[in-house]
Parts: structure tokens; sequence; C-alpha cells
């Protein structure tokens, strides 16, 4: 039987802008809600093939939220660039989350979507019942924020969804070396979206002045104070074997801040894939299930 396809909700952000997610199980979910938080040039559909095997578990099946941030996928674009902020978005997602009553909850953050739930850890800290980390940690590599920086808001407009994958072949290969054509097709669907006949990305182009003005030669302010502010909850961290975002030391790092934790650290290295992982193998996909049913 095919799984019931996801509801969308539209929510007022605290400034009035409408912000869309996805809400997986409402009415079959077990337990704790389930939310997933993207990266920055990306959408909730992310997560497509993750919410819906947790939300149809036959054993122990969850809510499940995957939000839309301002500018991205089906929420409303933001007049002015300087609210894609963390503290905007911070306070979009406690909205959302707050209007469809699906607090508190485990958390699952891609990239950007794990520095929110850190940056949310020490604000609302009984909003966070368990956190999933994929491929970011409080020390940030310089070298994978350049290569974002490089095609967020500069991605070429594909004539078709498969020169939209092509594209995305020539741009991420190295990071993803085992995607067949298929896969390339497949992200090109979640990155572009057709407009007036024509295609472009699926986030605002603006986003790029995000990252203006950040100096790569300097290392980032670490946020490690945030992390440390997870202690009392379980935290899992995926990395993906060829990310450039987060190192091994980094994990380690994680590791060993975890020693006095409620619970230490688990890890997933995610083989064959880089920034960030996909989190829609069956294998992952039963590791974040296993890791989701014991929080």
């Amino acid at each position: 039987m095919t799984p019931p396809a996801p509801v969308s909700h539209f929510i007022s952000a605290p400034d009035g802008l409408k912000l869309h997610a996805r809400d997986y199980g409402r009415h079959s979910g077990r337990g704790l809600p389930v939310v997933c938080l993207p990266g920055l040039a990306r959408s909730g559909g992310d997560f497509e093939a993750l919410a819906t095997a947790l939300a149809n578990d036959p054993k122990n099946p969850r809510r499940v939220v995957a939000l839309d941030y301002r500018g991205r996928g089906q929420s409303d674009y933001d007049r002015d660039p300087a609210n894609y902020s963390f503290q905007v978005e911070i306070a979009d997602v406690l909205a959302v989350l707050t209007a469809l009553d699906c607090l508190p909850a485990i958390f699952i953050g891609t990239s950007r979507g794990g520095i929110l739930t850190m940056l949310l850890a020490p604000l609302r800290p009984t909003a966070i019942a368990g956190v999933v980390l994929n491929d970011i940690g409080p020390a940030i590599e310089p070298k994978g924020l350049m290569r974002i920086k490089g095609y967020v808001g500069k991605l070429p407009q594909p004539r078709s969804y498969e020169e939209g994958a092509e594209i995305l072949r020539r741009l991420f290969s190295a990071q993803f070396p085992t995607q067949t054509q298929d896969d390339w097709l497949a992200s090109a669907r979640r990155t572009f979206k057709q407009v007036n006949g024509g295609f472009v990305p699926d986030h605002d182009v603006a986003l790029a002045k995000t990252m203006e003005g950040v100096d790569f030669e300097k290392p980032l302010p670490p946020l490690w104070a945030q992390f440390d502010a997870l202690a009392h909850v379980p935290v899992m961290v995926i990395r993906g074997e060829h990310s450039d975002l987060l190192t091994d030391a980094t994990v380690e790092q994680m590791a060993a801040h975890r020693q006095s934790a409620s619970s230490p650290l688990e890890t997933l290295v995610v083989p064959d894939q880089g920034h960030a992982p996909l989190l829609a193998e069956a294998d992952t996909i039963a590791r974040i299930a296993d890791f989701v049913s014991r929080v």
C-alpha cells in the first residue's frame, strides 16, 4: 500500500511571512515527533525518504515535520535578505513547531539545520529531546564553506531537469562519486523548480548574501558551548566519508565533550558521500530509526 502523502501547512512567521512545513504521520505517529531541518539552500523535501520511513515504521510510527525556511521551497521569499539569518530562522522554527504542537521533539539537522539546533539548545533546552547532526559540528571547515559559497545563489539555469542533473553532477561528483544518473535526476528535481516555463533554483538566490563578508582565512567562531548545551539529551552525528565541512578530528572532539553527558556520542560515517549525506539509503535510515526509537 502506498504511504499517505504528507500534509502541507502554511504558518505565519513572527513577522507575518508564510512558512511551509510537510507533516508526515500526524494522526498515526506515536511517541516523540521528529523535526527535520535542512541545509542552507535546501528544503524539507530532502527528507522525503527518511520522513516517509519513520512515519510508516510498522513497529513505531512517528510524526515527522520537515520545514522549508523562509526563502526556500514553498515558503515565502523575504524582501530583505538580511532576514536570512540564524536569529530570524530560530524564531521561525519555534513559531512553526509551536503552531503544529510538536514540541518537545527529536531534531534531525542537516548542515545549517544542525547549527540551528545547536543554537536552539541553550535558548529552549526543553524543546529538544534528542538530536541527529548530519555532517555538521561545532567546528566548521572554511574550505567546505568556500565551496558552498561558490554555488549558493549562483547555479546555472537549466532548460530541463536532465540538464539540471548534469549541472549537479559536474558540481558535486567529487563529493558523491557513486551517484547514478537517476540519482542526479532525483536531486535535480529537489534542487530546481519550474517557473513560467523555465527552471530556477528552489531557493531565493539572495541567499548568497548570507555568506558575504565571511573571512575564510580566519577560523569561524566555534559552537562548543552550544553543543555542550545538548549534554542532557542523546546525540548522534553523521559524517559523509568525503565531507569537507566536518572532519574526523572534530567528531573525535565531539565525542570527548560528551564524556560527562547523559549518553555517549553515537557516530555514523556514510561511505561514498560528502556534504551532506542524503539520508536516503536503507542502512542509514535504519540507523537513524534505531536511534529515534531509543530516544
